[in-house]
């Protein structure tokens, strides 16, 4: 399957097989397709309208440009599994598809960490760049395999927020035994320093911050973690969220039922998760100002990560990637060609867009 056809037209691709369900008659293709119903886990709650909306998008676009005959029905989590289950789910066919994030799976193997976000890594357009064009796709479509599915990057949030914290962040030596609710390899990271680290779906954060059963939490930025009420239950605000410069959101297929697809319904499919990917960082880059301004307004505290604490983490993170690929063969595969087109993307990044990027900021800040 070609890189390019993922992303090549894929707001076209739509819109052409709109325009086809859309015309009268009934087309002669469409009469000719099978009736093909899915139902599609997701890790997320309903109440988050990017991420789990997006999904909800995209299942109706397809749905729209077969003339329903393929219909995905999405569930939210905990209507058919739990969250932290999707990946489980899709494996043994409990479902036919799933949306979630990588990383919540690195207990089984670390390497799924690239397939969404690993800690000083890439941002949203060089994530992409890695997987359509660097040969991320490839590397990860081969890992998963094992586990019978065929993923594509159906989504991201662009760089996150550092979490909400009941305490203040003064140096590092404030993380020292602090209860951190922290999805990922991200986790491992922050544990030699002395966190502890917590996964926790998104949907029983918000309880557990307020108990006290856990002092820091991270979800996503400002548009979401507002509907999810944190600035309630913790007051600092703390940035960046250095584990997920550039967080994917995938979409799983059962590997049995992909390769049993019609291959209009396949196209149909990786062109709408290729517009869910460009869709669901417009909607966060878009909201989240907004919302952060309201946050604020109501008394959140918004704080960078003490400078010790970055370098720590950041030294942390690469010699635990290092131990972790001479202990782990897929890991290690992975992780080379990452590191070296990372280490290409970077260069490129700081010769044009992070001059540009610096100069304007730098402008637009002495006329605010």
């Amino acid at each position: 399957m070609e890189r390019r056809k993922f992303i090549g037209g894929a707001a076209a691709g739509l819109a052409t097989g709109a325009a086809l369900a859309a015309s009268s008659p009934k087309p002669a293709l469409a009469d000719s397709l099978p009736e093909v119903k899915w139902r599609l886990a997701s890790s997320f709650p309903k109440n988050l309208d990017t991420i789990y909306g997006t999904v909800d998008e995209m299942c109706r676009n397809i749905a729209a440009a077969t003339d329903g005959k393929f219909e995905i029905r999405p569930f939210a989590a905990g209507e058919i599994v739990p969250g932290l289950q999707v990946l489980d789910a899709v494996q043994n066919g409990t479902v036919e598809a799933g949306q979630s994030a990588s990383y919540y799976y690195v207990g089984k193997d670390p390497t799924f960490a690239f397939d969404c976000a690993v800690p000083f890594g890439l941002n949203a357009r060089q994530q992409n760049a890695w997987m359509y064009y660097g040969g991320g796709l490839e590397l990860m479509r081969e890992f998963f395999k094992d586990y019978n599915i065929v993923q594509f990057p159906a989504g991201n949030t662009g760089a996150q927020m550092g979490g909400w914290f009941r305490s203040e962040i003064k140096s590092i030596d404030d993380l020292k035994g602090l209860k951190f609710r922290i999805a990922g390899i991200a986790g491992k990271v922050l544990a030699r320093l002395g966190v502890v680290p917590q996964q926790i779906a998104g949907s029983d954060i918000y309880p557990a911050l307020e108990k006290g059963t856990i002092d820091a939490a991270e979800w996503v930025g400002p548009y979401d973690d507002e509907k999810l009420g944190f600035y309630k239950v913790a007051k600092y605000y703390y940035y960046p969220g250095w584990w997920e410069g550039g967080p994917q959101v995938s979409i799983y297929v059962n590997a049995k039922q992909w390769d049993s697809l019609p291959k209009v319904y396949q196209a149909v499919l990786q062109e709408a998760a290729a517009a869910s990917n460009v869709l669901m960082v417009a909607k966060y880059d878009a909201e989240n100002m907004p919302a952060l301004r309201r946050l604020v307004a109501q008394g959140t505290i918004l704080k960078p990560f003490p400078r010790d604490v970055m370098e720590a983490s950041y030294k942390a993170a690469f010699d635990l990637y290092d131990e972790i690929a001479a202990q782990n063969a897929k890991f290690k595969k992975v992780y080379e060609g990452w590191k070296q087109f990372r280490a290409d993307e970077y260069l490129w990044f700081r010769v044009a867009e992070n001059s540009f990027d610096n100069f304007v900021y730098a402008q637009s800040a002495k006329k605010a």
